[in-house]
């Protein structure tokens, strides 16, 4: 009986003992997961706060990137504004480059809104054209009120035309480059052009057909070849030659007022009494002027000319008309005059026939030659029988011959021959009178060169068909006299046009 007692007092022990471990291990168990959630909570309201925390910093760097970019934009509008502005004053004031304020820039502008409120500023620089040059430098500088550390800059170029946009403009009614001539350049003829040499750019006239005086013959297109196969008459169509003209040619298109190619002799002479350098006549036959590389000249009295080798050296087999004022145009004697530096204006008149050469270095200068008042009888010759040149070809060295009649190649010409410079024949025509056989070893040339542009208004050449002249040709453009040409050379237009544009900043 107590051996049975004492079993069933250890198996309640026993039991109330296993509850006991079993409630404690629930009530750990309970503990335990009530600790957790907290700590999920905090888990993910803290990555919560984190994304959230980048997303406001990305929104706000987006929103910083979005406002400098609209700042960079309006100050981009109020550079772009500030030349916009120049060009509107230099179209009122051609020749203020100091903003109106007869001081040095820079020149600053407050820029408005639609309502009338101040945003920001713009700032000019501006760099005036060099002698005889239109060519005028505008930097404008943007800035916006609301972030100073903004600023755009702009840079424009702003020039006006000149009629040096040809290697070669002629008025006369019939114009023929022969074999062997090469041009660089575009051409623009008045009246017609046989053209048989081989022309890198455009060939055009205003006219659609003439009758060529070389030949008779029925009209041709007033631009031709008879290069083999030789262009058909009109009313054909007008084939396509790129063995010559390789650009192509143009006709009819509006005519060039030659009139306007030729500034007033009698103005240049006046400014060149102002300012240059003046010279009346000479008293003998005329001046040579040779130009030096340390900006003077030497000024020669020429005193004789050379005389024809023989009596048969003539242009016999040429009409007077044709080659009125015939003679060899070369220098035989001279007296040195002295030697000047060249003007600052650039420009030299002398009131007789002129002779030049030589060679310039970072000069622009214009040489002039006429007699007045202006008689047909009398006008004045420029002549170049020896090489006249530059040093520098980016457009720093310029040079303009006016005539008021001829621009002559003389026959005791240098055999190979280059002129820089945009040559001019005011009533006259550039060109090599014709020297026969008789005229033996100078009727026979070798090579010519024109880097520049030829402006003659009646017929060129330095050739003729016989194979007296100059054998080879070459005419190269100077694009640089379009829009910087020499002092007092004729401009197209009295408005600027922008031909440069650059973003700097």
């Amino acid at each position: 009986m107590k051996m049975k007692n004492f079993l069933l007092r250890e198996i309640s022990r026993r039991e109330t003992k296993f509850k006991i471990s079993r409630f404690a291990k629930h009530g750990e168990a309970r503990q335990n997961s009530s600790g957790a959630l907290p700590m999920i909570v905090l888990l993910f309201g803290s990555l919560a706060v984190i994304i959230l925390t980048g997303f406001i910093i990305w929104a706000d760097a987006n929103l910083r990137v979005a406002r400098r970019s609209y700042n960079r934009a309006q100050a981009f509008r109020i550079a772009e504004a500030g030349i916009d502005y120049y060009r509107w004053h230099l179209a009122h004031a051609s020749a203020d480059y100091e903003d109106g304020t007869g001081g040095p820039g820079p020149y600053v502008h407050d820029y408005y809104d639609r309502t009338g409120e101040i945003i920001g500023q713009f700032s000019l620089d501006i760099t005036p054209p060099l002698i005889g040059s239109s060519v005028v430098t505008v930097r404008s500088t943007g800035k916006v009120n609301v972030d100073l550390t903004i600023e755009k800059i702009v840079e424009v170029k702003l020039a006006k035309p000149s009629f040096a946009k040809y290697s070669v403009l002629t008025n006369a009614p019939a114009i023929r480059f022969g074999a062997g001539t090469e041009v660089f350049g575009s051409i623009h003829s008045n009246g017609g052009i046989r053209f048989d040499g081989l022309a890198h750019n455009l060939v055009t006239s205003a006219l659609t057909s003439y009758n060529d005086p070389d030949h008779s013959g029925d009209n041709e297109f007033a631009v031709h070849t008879h290069v083999s196969p030789q262009d058909p008459l009109p009313p054909n169509s007008v084939p396509v030659r790129d063995d010559v003209f390789q650009v192509g040619r143009q006709f009819p298109v509006p005519a060039v007022d030659f009139a306007g190619l030729t500034q007033n002799l009698a103005d240049i002479k006046t400014q060149a009494q102002a300012s240059g350098f003046y010279s009346g006549a000479s008293g003998a036959q005329g001046y040579e002027i040779i130009f030096k590389t340390d900006d003077t000249f030497d000024l020669y009295r020429v005193n004789s000319l050379v005389s024809s080798p023989s009596s048969n050296c003539t242009n016999s087999q040429y009409q007077a008309t044709d080659q009125s004022g015939w003679g060899t145009w070369s220098v035989n004697s001279r007296t040195l005059l002295g030697n000047y530096p060249i003007p600052q204006n650039g420009l030299v008149f002398l009131e007789d026939n002129v002779w030049t050469g030589g060679q310039i270095d970072s000069a622009r200068v214009t040489v002039a030659s006429g007699r007045f008042p202006d008689n047909p009888s009398t006008r004045s010759n420029i002549t170049v029988n020896e090489n006249l040149l530059y040093t520098n070809y980016d457009g720093t060295d310029t040079i303009s011959l006016i005539a008021q009649n001829n621009l002559n190649i003389g026959m005791v010409s240098t055999t190979t021959l280059r002129i820089d410079g945009a040559i001019l024949a005011q009533n006259g025509r550039v060109g090599r009178y014709y020297y026969n056989s008789y005229c033996s070893p100078y009727h026979i040339r070798n090579i010519i060169t024109s880097y520049g542009m030829i402006g003659t208004n009646q017929r060129y050449g330095f050739a003729y068909t016989n194979g007296t002249g100059y054998q080879t040709r070459n005419l190269i453009y100077d694009s640089n006299l379009l829009y910087a040409p020499p002092p007092s050379f004729p401009l197209t237009s009295d408005n600027y046009e922008q031909i440069f544009w650059n973003e700097i900043k």
